[in-house]
């Protein structure tokens, strides 16, 4: 019996860990307007109807070049009703995307960000300095963050396991039919 209980106790735990949102879940997206690199704008408005995966990276960051092909693997998973984007700041520039793009055959947009769309996202303040990456944000279809996920050992199969899928694919499962905007 106690072991029972333990599993089903340590089963809702981790279903938990994996329905709940971060800290920083719960609000509208904030907006934004950011150029990739052939200076194409981005705006999280023109993904609304889909699931937006949001990340902020580092071209440096091995957990970031690990997640980046995870996300790849998202596309070819789930094609268009989910739409990938990152934001990199500086010391990033294009040189260095342009380099982490070739190296690792990525196709996912990657936006450059002075620091100002990172810091809204993240909700930095005097108190709250620093810009932790890989971060990832989970947006649905009607523009709410539902999840977001800084690297951590707790969050490491978000980041470089299948747990990201549980998560699109619970949210999918719920997700009203979009309508097509004119």
């Amino acid at each position: 019996m106690r072991k029972l209980i333990l599993v089903a106790a340590l089963t809702g735990l981790f279903s938990g860990m994996l329905q709940a949102g971060g800290e920083l879940s719960g609000r509208r997206a904030p907006g934004f307007a950011l150029p990739d690199r052939e200076a194409k704008y981005h705006d999280p408005m023109d993904y609304r109807g889909k699931i937006l995966v949001l990340e902020v990276m580092q071209t440096n960051c091995p957990h970031c070049r690990v997640f980046s092909l995870l996300l790849e693997d998202l596309k070819k998973k789930y094609g268009d009703r989910i739409a990938t984007l990152a934001i990199v700041n500086p010391p990033d520039n294009l040189k260095t995307v342009n380099a982490y793009i070739s190296a690792n055959k990525i196709t996912t947009p990657i936006l450059f960000d002075c620091g100002q769309v990172s810091a809204v996202y993240m909700k930095i303040t005097p108190q709250n300095p620093s810009v932790n990456v890989p971060h990832v944000f989970i947006i649905d279809a009607q523009g709410t963050i539902q999840d977001d996920y800084g690297y951590s050992a707790t969050n490491k199969g978000i980041f470089e396991g299948k747990e990201l899928f549980t998560v699109l694919d619970r949210m999918l499962a719920r997700a009203p039919v979009s309508k097509k905007r004119k």
